[in-house]
C-alpha cells in the first residue's frame, strides 16, 4: 500500500519557487500555448502578454508577503455529450498564470505518493492506461464493476476537508492561503456575483490537481482492502469477482465517501454490473478474449451526421477535410480498441452519408445524369436515375451510383478510411 500523503515534506518557502523567473516563464508558455477565454476583465491572452511587465512586480510583492486576492471566476456553461450542462469557471488570463505556476510547484511534492491506479491529469498517464489496468483486471477474472459516479463532484468538493489534506504537506501558510482564496474566489455569471463555500470550478489549471489530493485518500482506503480499480479524476471503476462482491463494496464505499470526505454519490448513475454493461471513459471490455472497443459510437455518428448534411451547402472536398480532420483526431484516442470490425462498417455508412450529399449538391436530375455519365456510367444506367422518384438515400444506394461514386473515387478524393487509418495505429503500439 502506498504511502499516506501525511507522511511529507518540509515545504516552508514554496511560494519563493512558485515566482522564480524560470517557473513562472514555463507556466507562461504553457498559459499562452493553451490560449483559452478572457475571464471576468475582458483581458485576452494577447492582451495580457503586453501588460504583464508593467504589472508582474506589484504581482510578485503581494504574492510574497500573502496578500494577493484572486479576482472572481466567471461562469459559463456547456453541454455534456450525454445531455445537459457542465458549470466552468474561467479564471482571468492572470490568475491561470499563477495557478498553473503554483502547479508546477505542487505536482513533485504530491504526484509520487499518488496512487499507481491513478490515471487522471498526472504526468506521463492517461485515459488509456486507466482503460488498460480495467482490461487486465478483467482478463485475471474480475467481471463485475462497481461503477461510482460522484455526484457534482467538482462543485460539491469540501473546502475545509480539502485544505487539512492539502496541509499535511505544505507547510508554506502563504501558499495554502492563496489556494483558499482561489477556492473561495466568487462565481461571476453575468452582472451577478454568486458566493462560493465548497466546490473547486472546472477550468483552472490547479483544480485537478485538487480533485487528486482529495480523492487520493479513497485511492489509499481501496488499497487498504485490497480491491482492483482504476480511476481518472473523479471516474471510478472497481472490479470484484461477483455481483455480491460488488453491492458490499457500493454499500461501504458510499459510506465512507459520505462520512470522510462529505461526498455524494449518484444513485441513478452508479451501479453495479458486469464490466462489458459499463461504459469506462468512452470504452468497454467485452468478450471472452478481453478486448477493449469504443462505447462512444453513437459521439462518432453524430458529429458525422452534422458534417455531412445535405444542406449545409459546402463542396464535398471542403466536407471531406473537415470530416478527416474530425476523423484523425477521434482515432486518436479510440484508436486504443482491439475491435477492427467495426471501422469498416463505420467507412461504408461514411461513403453512403458523402454519396447523398454529392447527389444534394448536384440538385437537378438532369446534372446527375450529365456528371454520372462523364465520370463512367452508360447512359442507360444513368437514364434510371434521372428517371427515379426515389430520395437520395435511395438512390445513393443504387448500383450506378455506387459504382460511380465508388470506394476508390473516395479514397482519389482525399477521404480517410477509418479500417486502414485504425490498422496504422494498431502497427505502431
Amino acid at each position: 500500500m502506498r504511502r499516506q500523503l501525511s507522511l511529507g515534506v518540509d515545504a516552508d518557502r514554496l511560494m519563493e519557487q512558485v515566482v522564480s523567473r524560470a517557473n513562472m516563464a514555463r507556466a507562461w508558455r504553457r498559459v499562452r500555448s493553451n490560449r483559452g477565454a478572457p475571464g471576468v476583465d475582458g483581458v485576452s491572452v494577447a492582451e495580457f502578454a503586453s501588460i504583464a511587465r508593467t504589472m508582474w512586480p506589484r504581482v510578485k510583492a503581494s504574492l510574497l508577503d500573502g496578500h494577493y486576492l484572486p479576482s472572481p471566476v466567471r461562469q459559463v456553461s456547456i453541454p455534456k455529450p450525454s445531455g445537459g450542462e457542465r458549470e466552468l469557471g474561467i479564471p482571468t488570463v492572470q490568475d491561470r498564470l499563477i495557478q498553473q505556476a503554483l502547479l508546477q510547484v505542487l505536482t513533485p511534492i504530491f504526484d509520487p505518493y499518488f496512487s499507481e491506479s491513478s490515471f487522471g491529469f498526472r504526468p506521463g498517464r492517461s485515459a488509456h492506461g486507466a482503460v488498460k489496468q480495467v482490461k487486465a483486471c478483467v482478463a485475471d477474472g474480475y467481471t463485475f464493476a462497481v461503477d461510482l459516479d460522484l455526484e457534482k463532484f467538482f462543485d460539491r468538493v469540501q473546502h475545509d476537508v480539502l485544505m487539512r489534506l492539502l496541509a499535511n504537506r505544505i507547510r508554506d501558510r502563504r501558499v495554502l492561503r492563496l489556494i483558499g482564496r482561489f477556492l473561495r474566489a466568487d462565481m461571476s455569471l453575468g452582472d451577478v456575483s454568486i458566493p462560493r463555500r465548497e466546490g473547486t470550478p472546472q477550468g483552472g489549471p490547479l483544480s485537478p490537481l485538487l480533485a487528486n489530493v482529495l480523492l487520493h485518500e479513497l485511492d489509499v482506503e481501496l488499497e487498504r482492502r485490497g480491491l482492483r480499480f482504476a480511476r481518472y479524476a473523479d471516474d471510478l471503476l472497481i472490479l470484484v469477482r461477483s455481483r455480491r462482491a460488488g453491492d458490499r463494496v457500493m454499500a461501504s464505499v458510499r459510506r465512507w465517501l459520505q462520512v470522510r470526505l462529505r461526498l455524494a454519490v449518484n444513485e441513478k448513475k452508479s451501479q453495479v454490473a458486469r464490466v462489458s454493461r459499463c461504459a469506462f471513459l468512452g470504452f468497454v471490455v467485452v468478450g471472452r478474449k478481453v478486448k477493449i472497443c469504443p462505447a462512444a459510437k453513437s459521439s462518432y455518428k453524430k458529429r458525422i451526421r452534422e458534417l455531412t448534411k445535405r444542406n449545409r451547402g459546402v463542396s464535398l472536398s471542403r466536407c471531406i477535410a473537415e470530416v478527416n480532420a474530425f476523423t484523425n483526431g477521434w482515432l486518436g484516442y479510440f484508436g486504443l480498441s482491439d475491435v477492427w470490425r467495426d471501422w469498416r462498417i463505420w467507412d461504408e455508412w461514411l461513403r453512403r452519408r458523402l454519396r447523398v450529399m454529392q447527389l444534394k449538391l448536384w440538385k437537378r436530375p438532369w446534372t446527375r445524369f450529365k456528371n454520372l455519365v462523364a465520370m463512367g456510367a452508360s447512359r442507360r444506367q444513368a437514364g434510371r436515375i434521372l428517371r427515379s422518384r426515389k430520395g437520395l438515400m435511395r438512390l445513393s444506394k443504387t448500383p450506378v451510383v455506387h459504382d460511380v461514386l465508388s470506394s476508390r473515387w473516395f479514397d482519389k478524393e482525399g477521404l480517410l478510411r477509418l479500417e486502414t487509418r485504425w490498422w496504422a495505429l494498431a502497427r505502431l503500439r
